[in-house]
């Protein structure tokens, strides 16, 4: 599903040439659900954007269920993350003018795949889902933080995305609602087969993945495999 060959990331700092991720090369096949962990500044962040298509490395490749983005256009890239890519960002990234339903509308309207009238249907459905079936025209300033992740996840799979990423789903959380953004991660990936690559900083959490890439200073230290999840109760997003 995702194949990372050679990544380098540099940025020029003033007269200095800064080396943020180094020759990462690693494949995640369909189905899987992979975190990503290192202390601050090791590239974590930096790295999922290069893999979502958000950026371009330095040098190296990233291919997304057999197309490469480097050989794209940037329309053919930003169609790309829009048919296949989910993204959730730590910070929500709601837009503030929208209600909780439009906000998980947008993906649909910008595609424009379906109806108006089957954007709304799917939309109301999966913010049920996410336990939100009563939120769904308040602003996002009456939400709660979990309420909002819970949002954003919502809008990241309207598109049934083949891939999600996700950036710290869980730092601006307290820990029961956090526990309840993983056990909506977890079925999402169990139930409805989709890939999930999150960023975290939390172990426990990263434990509850299939596998775990650790950084440090820009490179892969540590490539491990866990034990199989348990399953979760939580019911997992769905369109149908």
């Amino acid at each position: 599903m995702l194949v990372a060959r050679g990544l380098t990331k540099e940025y020029q700092s003033g007269t200095q040439r800064l080396t943020v991720l180094r020759d990462v090369s690693f494949d995640v096949p369909q189905g899987a659900f992979v975190s990503i962990v290192g202390p601050s500044g090791s590239g974590k962040t930096t790295l999922l954007g290069l893999l979502a298509g958000l950026d371009t490395p330095s040098q190296g490749t990233v291919s997304l269920d057999g197309e490469e983005f480097g050989s794209l256009d940037e329309d053919r890239r930003a169609k790309l993350r829009g048919e296949k890519v989910g993204f959730v960002f730590q910070s929500f990234q709601l837009i503030p003018t929208l209600t909780a339903l439009e906000n998980v509308q947008v993906p649909l309207e910008l595609s424009g795949a379906v109806s108006a009238k089957e954007a709304t249907t799917r939309a109301r459905d999966l913010l049920t889902r996410v336990g939100l079936g009563d939120r769904t025209h308040h602003f996002p300033q009456q939400l709660s933080g979990g309420e909002q992740q819970r949002v954003a996840l919502a809008r990241a799979f309207v598109n049934e995305p083949r891939i999600l990423f996700a950036d710290e789903p869980t730092g601006n959380l307290d820990g029961t609602t956090g526990e309840r953004i993983v056990e909506l991660l977890q079925a999402l990936n169990r139930e409805r087969g989709c890939t999930i690559v999150l960023v975290t900083h939390d172990i426990a959490l990263a434990a509850r993945t299939q596998r775990t890439i650790r950084l440090r200073d820009g490179v892969v230290v540590e490539d491990i495999m866990h034990e199989p999840a348990a399953a979760s109760s939580a019911a997992a997003p769905s369109t149908s």
